[in-house]
């Protein structure tokens, strides 16, 4: 793991690192007063007033985080989703600037996982006085992704999930949309890791990740590390609502062997499916595909954390 304290303030007056906040505004309430917290917060820490990008529909974020690399920002405030958070991710990858989480979407399963705070103080705080730790990302494409790619199950989950139920019930609300999809029939797959004998199986869902926990710090892959250049696989093959039961109790108890789930490590994963199927990143849906490639760019992101996190 690798790890470097936050800069400190300059104590001859001149300010801290120079930062830029990237902000979806459908996912803030009050905009502005938004902004003169999260400025306030900064000031008060000794830091300059940070440069400001709203993202759009057509750009979540990848274009706002390289505009703020170009303009000079040493630290990156993701105030957003997870896919603020994967788009400024993809621009940051392979640089210096670090990045900092200020959650506000439903899920936010990369702050749940890195054991981040919600609160724009104790966000700003853990980028301020916090360290530096460096982490993997996966590839898919060209898109970067911090948490999980999916193909099947998952991604239909995501897809019948209203934003509406969801700034309703948060996470739940994902709980409830797969309830209605637990009796589709499974996908024809075959799963090749690092261009090892494919392995077929019946599947629901095949997930990729980075890390391990789920909505709602649900521990799938309980072994995923983020900066030990591994990507852990889940094989989900339940057929019945028992099978689906089998496995929801033996993941929430953190049994090594899972009823119905297989899982793997791996490098490169190559997935083949008998059909059009859809497919996620980091929870946001990408175009439906017959297959999906994902492979691991190890320490590719400063990720601003805790000086003294909990464990992950």
């Amino acid at each position: 793991m690798t790890e470097a304290a936050a800069p400190a303030p300059d104590k001859a007056g001149v300010g801290g690192p120079r930062s830029a906040v990237v902000v979806n505004p459908s996912k803030v309430i009050d905009l502005d007063g938004h902004r003169r917290e999260i400025c306030a917060a900064l000031a008060e820490a000794g830091w300059p007033e940070p440069m400001w990008w709203e993202t759009t529909p057509e750009d979540p974020g990848c274009g706002q985080a390289s505009q703020a690399v170009q303009s000079g920002a040493e630290v990156v405030f993701a105030c957003g989703g997870d896919g603020t958070v994967m788009a400024c991710a993809t621009s940051l990858a392979g640089t210096e600037v670090a990045l900092a989480i200020l959650p506000s979407g439903t899920g936010n399963l990369l702050a749940t996982n890195m054991a981040l705070p919600s609160a724009v103080p104790d966000g700003i705080r853990v980028a301020v006085e916090g360290a530096r730790r460096r982490i993997d990302l996966g590839t898919c494409g060209r898109t970067y992704f911090t948490v999980m790619a999916g193909m099947g199950f998952d991604a239909q989950m995501i897809d019948a999930t209203s934003e509406r139920l969801k700034a309703r019930l948060g996470w739940p609300a994902y709980v409830l949309a797969a309830v209605r999809h637990l009796r589709h029939r499974p996908m024809r797959v075959r799963i090749r890791l690092d261009g090892g004998t494919p392995l077929r199986r019946r599947a629901r869902t095949v997930l990729v990740g980075n890390v391990g926990k789920l909505q709602g710090g649900i521990p799938l892959l309980p072994d995923a590390q983020p900066d030990d250049g591994w990507l852990d696989v889940a094989v989900l093959t339940p057929h019945t609502i028992g099978h689906w039961l089998a496995m929801a109790w033996g993941v929430l108890r953190r049994q090594r062997d899972v009823a119905r789930m297989e899982t793997y490590r791996a490098r490169r994963v190559e997935i083949f499916s008998d059909r059009p199927q859809p497919r996620e990143l980091d929870g946001d849906l990408i175009e439906p595909a017959r297959s999906m490639e994902v492979t691991i760019r190890p320490a590719a992101l400063w990720l601003c954390v805790p000086a003294d996190p909990r464990p992950v």
